[in-house]
């Protein structure tokens, strides 16, 4: 039983909904008949009923005796064989109406391909009218509803609140401008999400329909998806004045076999396919051709102007037969619907109660609770799993488990974008974000920036049993439930000079445009570091129009006065300039986060040229947009464009850290420097390089000119400002200077250059690596408040830091992604912030 199996979790778990007789009856005969019915799933638990449907053995005879027994001709003719496959399908064609209770007098039945050629007939009527449409789709569709917008002349993604806006009245395309004054709606919704099981009102339709002005010229149409719906639950379209004006549907998803679909049509709305432009074979009763352009298309019934072309006749039989079988086996829709609810509450009860042994959920579900929801819930239940130490579960490592168990289900995006966007909290920048680092549809980098990319999604059926609930509950049990916390191994780091508490961070930055001012990183939000970097740390540059030169603070120290924010709210990167600006140019403009392809321009093309970066040559993306470069152009009086260099790049979209141990941080040095910041001995022979590539040379970077990551001191730069003072040299100088990503604070001055001795560090939970000193140049004299020069602090840094010739202050630093095998929730998603402890380690 499943609660004996879940009693090695923290508390024995005993599933509320009991076998009744009911449920257990007709469990029992879905039982009896499967492994005969349905022999390819023997010794498998099949839960992805909503890609489809198995389809049984007794269909695939009774189809293959018919072929065998009849010969069915081209319907477009008068032949015997002709005329029966005209007849079978006349029949078929009022069987599928009868099916979904719909009356012939008010709805006509298309027969397609499937599900979307179905949505692109549709479509295709829409486009053809003089004035086009408007098209309105709900965030959970299916990726073919989401495609229609590309054919609309505008559209919109509406959530529930918006859609109850439009039902009162508001339209979401009202006060748009004189765009909107023509033309017809269209409004697309799923009748039952496909990836969560949420349902959504079939009253939608009547109630646009009934808050459309009469004297508005225009209509709105309604298009419901109802594959999903349909495949486990009864569609009643018994009241046409209730009902959407256009259905599609699946029948391989009902009934497993035939791969075909059907498009719905109601009456009233049979004018909105009188543009439809053009014709197929068997759709018209007259073509002229030579020497005049006429045709006469059928106009009996709407079926025979919409299906071109000699129709899947056998397809359409066949469906005359499954729809004969799936009754003998499992009766009407209204008792599948009622099993497979009671199959999904079980699923949903069995996994929301199970939990580790520290009281972590082992999984987070997405799918609305079945016994609340008050429009119902589909058979559908989205979820992903989480370790003790709440770390993702891989959907791929998932799935390759869950095969060599046979268990079929189905994980990723499942063609839900909408859904799966609102389900993980995914904003559009950071799809984009995950795009440009390399994700695409059923790769295995599926847990990116702390979150998955997908769900989990296991779909009942007809078929399905309570045996196959709690094998999977079992499963889930067996390999992800952990009963205690792993031993996560951290060792005492060995500090230097004060206690662990004493260093913290002081202040984070990143530099979204590269040479341009830094963005500081709030208080008290994590922060996501990457093996690049900082998360959104020069990403961007300026790149000269004639050379293809990245510009820098030390050639335009006016690139000081350019401040980026990010706003993750609005998905846009604000840049504004704070220096005098020309009079027709705007202070500020935003560029978005979204990498977005059709901002830039195309990669090959033939005014594209290379990009170099400390002398390194790039391929970057070069916005296309004058808006946006005329204002960097005008600022700076500079001819330049702006550029992005986002992360997954490969060959010259791609570059690596240079950074490298120095010699005046090494042991040898260090036994005869007795003060930090002093010159150093007689020159030594250089150290040699890192046993392997992979300790640096492989580190990735983005726009930085030498690692990932780039640390100072405040106890450095208090060492450096008082003999600043004291050689009479000048102001002090801020920490600003020095462009650093993670300043770290300390006070006290005992402490200052100890950075040089470091190998290691730990901020929070969290290990990164030191990968050597940062050589200075004459870009730290630039204020990054004023954009003015001065001399200091380089001249005293050249007198007190100047080691080999060369001038040094603040460490390198790279994160690691530390220690195999434990995997936490930290680790996934390695964040820092401000007030993090920094536990450094020191080489001996």
């Amino acid at each position: 039983m499943l609660s004996a199996l879940l009693r090695q979790g923290s508390r024995s778990v005993t599933m509320a909904m009991t076998d009744n007789s009911e449920h257990a009856g007709y469990n029992a005969a879905v039982e009896s008949f499967r492994d005969e019915e349905y022999p390819m799933l023997r010794g498998s638990i099949y839960l992805d009923h909503a890609g489809t449907t198995p389809y049984p053995r007794s269909l695939m005879e009774r189809f293959t005796k018919d072929m065998m027994s009849n010969l069915y001709g081209n319907p477009h003719s008068v032949s015997a064989s002709s005329q029966l496959t005209t007849s079978r399908i006349q029949d078929v064609r009022l069987r599928v109406l009868q099916f979904f209770n719909a009356d012939p007098s008010d709805f006509d039945v298309v027969f397609v391909a499937n599900a979307t050629a179905g949505v692109k007939l549709v479509t295709d009527a829409m486009r053809a009218a003089p004035s086009g449409f408007d098209y309105a789709y709900h965030q959970s569709s299916h990726t073919s509803l989401i495609g229609v917008r590309e054919e609309a002349r505008n559209s919109v993604c509406l959530d529930d609140q918006q859609v109850d806006a439009w039902l009162n009245g508001n339209s979401p395309f009202q006060g748009e401008g004189d765009n909107y004054i023509d033309g017809n709606v269209l409004f697309a919704y799923p009748a039952q999400s496909n990836m969560d099981g949420r349902r959504l009102p079939l009253s939608w339709a009547k109630q646009l329909r009934d808050h459309q002005p009469a004297s508005q010229s225009k209509r709105t149409y309604t298009l419901l998806d109802a594959a999903a719906l349909a495949a486990s639950s009864p569609l009643d379209l018994s009241c046409s004045d209730t009902a959407p004006d256009f259905i599609v549907l699946s029948f391989y998803k009902i009934f497993g076999f035939p791969d075909l679909g059907a498009l719905l049509v109601r009456r009233q709305a049979e004018g909105v396919f009188g543009y439809r432009r053009y014709f197929g074979g068997g759709t018209v009763d007259m073509v002229v051709s030579v020497k005049e352009r006429w045709h006469a298309p059928k106009s009996q019934f709407l079926h025979e102007r919409l299906e071109d072309g000699t129709l899947p006749i056998h397809s359409i039989i066949a469906l005359d037969v499954a729809m004969d079988v799936h009754n003998q086996l499992f009766g009407s829709m209204r008792k599948v619907a009622a099993h497979t609810s009671f199959l999904s509450r079980r699923l949903y009860e069995g996994l929301t109660s199970l939990q580790h042994g520290n009281g972590e959920s082992v999984c987070t579900l997405y799918s609305p609770d079945p016994t609340t929801e008050t429009l119902g819930a589909g058979p559908i239940i989205a979820f992903n799993i989480r370790n003790s130490l709440g770390a993702w579960v891989s959907l791929t490592e998932f799935e390759k488990l869950a095969t060599l168990k046979n268990f079929h289900v189905r994980t990723g995006g499942v063609c839900n974008p909408g859904g799966i966007a609102s389900a993980l909290g995914l904003e559009p920048w950071e799809m984009r974000q995950n795009f440009s680092s390399g994700f695409r549809c059923g790769a295995e980098n599926d847990i990116m920036a702390g979150k998955p990319t997908g769900v989990i999604r296991a779909s009942l059926g007809a078929m399905s049993t309570i045996s196959d609930v709690d094998s999977f509950v079992a499963f889930i049990v067996e390999f992800y439930h952990e009963e205690s916390l792993p031993a996560v191994v951290r060792p005492e780091p060995v500090l230097w000079a004060e206690e662990p508490s004493r260093l913290h961070i002081d202040s984070l930055f990143v530099y979204p445009i590269k040479s341009c001012a830094g963005f500081r990183v709030p208080s008290g939000v994590d922060w996501e570091v990457r093996q690049e970097g900082l998360a959104w740390d020069r990403e961007w540059c300026l790149v000269h129009r004639g050379s293809g030169q990245a510009l820098s603070q030390k050639r335009y120290p006016q690139m000081a006065l350019i401040r980026p924010t990010l706003h993750f709210d609005r998905g846009e990167l604000r840049v504004t300039f704070a220096g005098l600006i020309p009079e027709h140019l705007p202070r500020q403009i935003t560029v978005p986060l979204s990498n977005n392809p059709a901002m830039f321009q195309p990669v090959g093309c033939f005014r594209s040229m290379s990009s170099r970066v400390c002398g390194e040559e790039i391929s970057a993306q070069t916005y296309l947009s004058e808006d946006i470069n005329s204002f960097f152009s005008g600022v700076l009086n500079v001819p330049c464009v702006l550029a992005r260099f986002p992360p997954g790049g490969q060959g010259k979209s791609m570059r690596h850290s240079k950074a490298l141990l120095q010699r005046h941080q090494t042991s040898h040095h260090r036994n005869r420097i007795s003060i930090p910041g002093a010159f150093p001995g007689p020159a030594t022979p250089p150290d040699s390089p890192p046993d392997s590539d992979s300790e640096c040379m492989q580190r990735r970077i983005l726009l930085s000119n030498e690692s990932p990551i780039l640390a100072i001191s405040l106890a450095s730069v208090d060492a450096l400002n008082s003999e600043i003072k004291r050689r009479g040299g000048g102001k002090e100088v801020s920490p600003a200077v020095f462009r650093a990503n993670v300043i770290i604070g300390s006070r006290n001055t005992q402490t200052s250059y100890a950075e040089d001795k470091w190998s290691t560090m730990r901020i929070g939970h969290h290990d990164f690596t030191m990968l050597g000193s940062c050589r200075r140049c004459h870009m730290v004299c630039i204020n990054q408040e004023t954009a003015e020069k001065s001399e200091e602090p380089f001249v005293t840094l050249s007198k007190t830091r100047r080691f080999d010739g060369k001038v040094w202050f603040g460490s390198h630093m790279g994160y690691n992604p530390g220690r195999k095998g434990v995997l936490t929730k930290e680790t996934q998603h390695p964040t820092i912030r401000v007030g993090d402890a920094v536990r450094p380690d020191v080489d001996s």
